[in-house]
């Protein structure tokens, strides 16, 4: 008898935690606080076709719309199932890209591949933030091999940033999450809650002078989700402007 009340006490106690587990965890796609949610879990609000920042920046506002509109023919690779932003990754398809432009801000976003995956989060339309199976090499060199996600894969070669500081990524197949902070030019990642990358500068890859160095990172710019060929899973995706 002393038993059953003992069991019957138990079983109230893994209910209580469950129930509050379950109400303390945060619900995906709702922002937290100042935060404000970029993809909504259900449609591609606040996302449009990729118009890349180095054309838009030479466009008046009619072309720059007649670009767009043009763009968001092709978002159809682009779909959302139970509140999860996926690529298909079919062949035709395109980068999605915020329709609001950002200066400083931080930005969090869970993020999956499949094995062999490719990636990247665009800053001001700038490449990139890496998300890649690192164990593959795909696209990377011999010195690459395990050094995970999160380094700003455009940047020269040997200068800061350029490789993440340390592999963070879960295994493939899992959710990560970035929380990335750009101020001016500097940009620092945290990728599962490990410090990635440390106020590196995010170098103009697209515009480039006669000797071919980086010109200056344009101030605002959009956020973008690039595609690389294969499936991708996106969700959780809030921003938070800081000031200029």
């Amino acid at each position: 008898m002393h038993r059953w009340f003992a069991l019957a006490g138990l079983g109230l106690t893994l209910a209580l935690v469950t129930t509050t587990d379950a109400r303390d965890k945060p619900k995906d796609n709702t922002a937290p606080t100042g935060f404000t949610a970029l993809f909504n879990g259900k449609d591609l609000t606040n996302w449009q076709g990729l118009v890349t920042i180095n054309k838009k920046m030479k466009m008046s506002k009619d072309e720059y719309a007649a670009a767009v509109k043009k763009a968001n023919e092709k978002l159809d690779h682009w779909t959302v199932k139970d509140g999860v932003l996926i690529y298909d990754g079919k062949k035709g398809g395109q980068n999605l890209q915020t329709v609001k432009d950002y200066g400083n801000f931080e930005l969090l976003v869970d993020w999956k591949i499949p094995p062999k995956g490719d990636s990247g989060i665009y800053l001001r339309g700038q490449p990139q933030v890496q998300i890649w199976d690192s164990s593959v090499l795909s696209g990377g060199l011999a010195i690459d091999k395990d050094t995970g996600s999160g380094g700003l894969w455009n940047n020269p070669r040997g200068t800061n940033g350029q490789k993440p500081l340390l592999n963070a990524d879960r295994p493939i197949g899992e959710w990560n999450t970035f929380h990335i902070t750009v101020k001016g030019t500097d940009v620092t990642i945290f990728l599962n809650g490990k410090k990635v990358v440390d106020k590196a500068p995010l170098l103009n890859y697209w515009e480039k002078d006669k000797d071919k160095k980086p010109l200056p990172t344009p101030a605002r710019g959009p956020i973008e989700l690039q595609e690389h060929g294969n499936t991708l899973w996106f969700k959780n995706i809030y921003v938070k402007e800081l000031p200029d």
